[in-house]
């Protein structure tokens, strides 16, 4: 990704992003970022519409912003930065099929989809993963857990969503982090039921 194209994303996101507490903080985007052009080296997936789409994919999270399905915070960066209505839609796309909520097991269309997809999926698991769990539950008032509940608690959440995510990487090279990251993920809860029943 050109130089001048990141720097404008960087700060169109700063902007968009602020001071966001749930865990989908400018740092996820840079981190999800680094971890797209990664997986887009050991792909040879196109760097610049994996790039792109990196750093837009939460510009228009309906978790975030009130923006709708039209991505239209996406589209008007792009807009403003010239980038070619084929290759817009194209990243557009991309954003479309990256969410766990909308599109579930469902693999992208595109070699570059996968890696965008992988990338942001790695960021919810592993040792950021869990900070990033509670950081959002605490955020919108969720309990730490409750054995009585099934869903909405932050413990839930592993068990509905970040414990699935291992088995539905796209690439090779995602599939192997993954795993790491699922590891430390079960230990960490083996580790918390232990600390809740009082057995440590």
């Amino acid at each position: 990704m050109n130089p001048a194209l990141y720097k404008a994303a960087l700060e169109r996101i700063s902007g968009l992003f602020g001071e966001d507490a749930t865990g989908h903080d400018v740092h996820h985007t840079l981190r999800v970022y680094r971890m797209a052009m990664r997986l887009a080296e050991a792909e040879r997936a196109d760097r610049e519409l994996v790039g792109l789409a990196a750093m837009l994919h939460d510009a228009d999270d309906p978790k975030l912003f009130g923006t709708g399905n039209g991505l239209p915070n996406a589209r008007a960066f792009m807009d403003e930065q010239g980038i070619a209505p084929v290759q817009a839609e194209t990243v557009c796309t991309i954003i479309g099929e990256v969410s766990f909520s909308k599109n579930g097991s469902k693999r992208p269309s595109t070699i570059e989809g996968m890696v965008v997809q992988d990338a942001d999926r790695l960021d919810a698991i592993g040792a950021i993963g869990i900070a990033r769990t509670f950081a959002f539950g605490g955020n919108r008032g969720q309990a730490i857990h409750d054995p009585g509940r099934d869903t909405g608690t932050s413990i839930a959440h592993f068990h509905e969503k970040l414990l699935k995510l291992k088995d539905l990487m796209n690439t090779e090279e995602a599939r192997r982090i993954a795993e790491e990251r699922h590891r430390y993920m079960e230990a960490f809860l083996a580790e918390f039921q232990d600390e809740w029943d009082g057995k440590r």
